[in-house]
């Protein structure tokens, strides 16, 4: 079950679905372009969890708080959790301190060099930048706004310890907007947490699909 970043689209997942099928049968879960703090979001992520079917959830940057609330409540069927390039407190104090432009000057206001330059590093390719350029359109500002307020608030640490599954922190190696000291506390309280460093950006599922789709793979075979 994979959770999609900001956008929330799951449109970018495009390249790790390519690199895990068919040996990994995947569900995107899609948010709706409304703006849904995350309690709201994990209503929907938890609604589209199987029922008959064991499976792993993996959070992506903004909802990896959400694969971690989902799997400290331990629904049934589920045998692990994934973050990748994600967080379970705010990432960068920064956030907490423009909180309140966030709703002003929202994020397709940055231009997209910069926003390529964060997201992709020197990764960023004509198809990459293209992707994320069309999938951002799709989304309004007010509901990228929201979801950056929601980021600037989080904080899971608390449900930490009461995850039981096995626990995968994906950390790309040269991301730009999450920094190293955000898998520590995933790695330090989350049952079982193992660390894998993925050479790519905070893009890193679109950026080495491949590399990270193998780890996702042997991770995924490991539980079941």
């Amino acid at each position: 079950m994979l959770l999609p970043g900001l956008d929330g689209t799951g449109d970018l997942f495009a390249p790790l679905l390519a690199a895990l099928r068919p040996d990994v049968p995947t569900a995107v879960v899609r948010y709706p372009d409304e703006p849904l703090d995350y309690a709201a979001c994990e209503v929907i992520a938890r609604a589209a969890l199987p029922q008959n079917r064991p499976y792993v959830v993996l959070g992506e940057s903004f909802s990896g708080p959400i694969a971690v609330a989902i799997a400290a409540r331990a629904p049934p069927g589920l045998l692990g959790c994934i973050l990748c390039a994600s967080f379970v407190t705010s990432p960068r104090a920064i956030l907490r301190v423009i909180k309140p432009l966030l709703h002003v000057f929202p994020p397709q206001w940055i231009p997209e060099a910069v926003a390529a330059h964060f997201l992709m590093g020197r990764f960023a390719s004509p198809e990459l930048r293209g992707l994320h350029t069309r999938v951002l359109r799709r989304v309004s500002p007010k509901t990228l706004a929201s979801r950056l307020e929601a980021i600037a608030n989080v904080d899971l640490r608390a449900l930490l310890d009461r995850i039981r599954v096995p626990t995968l922190y994906l950390r790309a190696t040269e991301d730009r907007l999450v920094p190293r000291s955000a898998a520590a506390p995933f790695a330090r309280l989350a049952s079982g947490a193992r660390v894998v460093e993925i050479e790519g950006p905070h893009f890193l599922l679109q950026a080495n699909p491949v590399e990270a789709a193998r780890v996702i793979r042997d991770f995924v075979r490991e539980v079941a």
